[in-house]
């Protein structure tokens, strides 16, 4: 699983990763696992898989470290 930090969330429930390289990731509340978007603040360690949406690559089974 690759791991990233919270860089932004939104009042819409969704958010994006830093993944460390150019390109955010994006993630959903519904792709959380174990914690509720609620609980979720920016500069937290996170582990994802990357996973395709519809509009391009998404993290999927989004857990925090």
């Amino acid at each position: 699983m690759a791991e990233g930090t919270i860089k932004r969330l939104t009042n819409k429930g969704f958010g994006f990763i830093d993944t460390g390289s150019d390109n955010d990731m994006f993630f959903h509340s519904s792709s959380l696992q174990g914690v509720s978007f609620e609980e979720l603040q920016e500069g937290q360690r996170v582990s994802y898989t990357e996973g395709s949406g519809p509009k391009g690559p998404c993290a999927e089974n989004v857990t925090l470290v």
